[in-house]
């Protein structure tokens, strides 16, 4: 893998470590010219317009849904673009028409986005199982067994940890949802930027990802349904029907039936041009160097005294994101001191995953460090180095 050349294509890799990828990754050049491209060549709106602007625009917003497809093994009739993963799960959670009885079971390791929309539903009557991880993140699969009772309509779960990086088990829990005739959401905005993700092998029903953490413009996200029938749009307006009348309407079919309204097409067509640099990688590749990335990270921050790690020391168990914390300091002190000493930047606090935290007795959070595909060996180096300082003069 070129990581040199990979880098010319962020220019603010001149002026800064980026290591706070898990929160949003940077964006490459090549994405960026395919959105202005967009904006200064055909830039209309899509499914509305036979001229000949509408149709160059509508044909590349298709494409984008293709490609993401692609990228993730499943069929673009399924695959519907949203504004990020939150909107995608709660397009899920309100659109199944929970109602009281029902049972949903989530995790304490999930961020805000994938808990927060299921405990909304309690004021419906809807009870939510909460399953506790180990200090790792990791899972008693006979936990899953237990909790997933008769009353259960869906289990939510993330396919890789925000906070620890943690790979969950997900072909083991789609067994056990399949046994019991329960549909499973996974959130996949963590894993799909660094792994290869195949929705047809994970057997989920649903699979959400973020544009922003895969290179692509902010406000970008996918929702794909195994079956989109199995839930209903939250939104009704222009460009997701067939027909009207003054007492009902026909809805399109495909995703359109969920984009109501004028879409970001732009963002879309950005999503699929990161596709395509991901693929011009290759996954295989990409994981491989964040591997040897994060092991290189995860034993320099156990050789320094007074530097707490949290999560797997098994690299095959967890993705590029490392939580630490140095004896006696506030993570975001810690950061800041980052940023002054080295132009570092990483994120502090509770990562939008504040019930895990309060599991893990970390009440002010962590320091994360979240590797991509443009960090090197040096910078993780230089990380140890500054981190090694700090430590120092606790």
């Amino acid at each position: 893998m070129d990581v040199e050349g990979i880098r010319s294509d962020f220019p603010i890799l001149n002026d800064v470590i980026y290591m706070d990828s898990a929160s949003t990754s940077l964006t490459p050049e090549p994405v960026l010219e395919a959105v202005l491209e967009y904006y200064r060549e055909y830039n209309a709106n899509v499914g509305r317009g036979v001229h000949r602007l509408s149709q160059i625009a509508s044909t590349r917003y298709d494409d984008a849904h293709r490609k993401v497809a692609r990228f993730i093994g499943a069929r673009k009739e399924g695959l519907i673009f949203t504004k990020n993963s939150t909107e995608a799960i709660n397009m899920v959670a309100l659109g199944m028409g929970l109602r009281r009885g029902d049972r949903v079971v989530t995790t304490l390791l999930e961020h805000h986005s994938n808990l927060l929309p299921w405990m909304q539903l309690k004021k419906l009557g809807v009870d939510i199982g909460l399953l506790s991880p180990d200090k790792d993140g990791l899972f008693n699969l006979s936990d899953f067994e237990y909790a997933i009772d008769g009353k259960t309509r869906v289990v939510a779960v993330t396919h890789a940890s925000n906070v620890l990086g943690t790979i969950s088990p997900i072909r083991e829990i789609s067994r056990i949802c399949r046994e019991k005739d329960v549909l499973l959401l996974v959130d996949g905005a963590q894993s799909t930027p660094h792994m290869r993700v195949n929705v047809r092998e994970l057997d989920c029903d649903f699979f959400i990802l973020s544009g922003h953490k895969m290179l692509g413009p902010t406000g970008t996200g996918v929702l794909w349904a195994k079956d989109p029938e199995t839930i209903e749009p939250l939104f009704y307006g222009g460009g997701m029907i067939e027909d009207v009348s003054t007492d009902a309407c026909r809805l399109a079919s495909g995703y359109e039936r969920f984009e109501a309204g004028t879409p970001h097409i732009a963002g879309g067509i950005g999503i699929g041009r990161a596709v395509d640099y991901l693929e011009g990688i290759g996954m295989d590749a990409l994981q491989e160097h964040e591997a040897r990335l994060t092991t290189r990270l995860l034993e320099g921050l156990l050789d320094i005294r007074g530097v707490e790690v949290y999560g797997s020391q098994e690299p095959k168990e967890r993705i590029g994101v490392v939580s630490f914390n140095i004896e006696g300091l506030n993570p975001h002190d810690v950061a800041l001191m980052l940023d002054d000493a080295a132009s570092i930047m990483v994120r502090s606090g509770h990562h939008c995953c504040i019930p895990l935290m309060k599991h893990l007795g970390l009440r002010m959070g962590t320091v994360r460090a979240s590797l991509y595909i443009y960090n090197t060996e040096e910078e993780i180096d230089r990380l140890l180095e500054v981190v090694r300082e700090i430590a120092r003069t606790v």
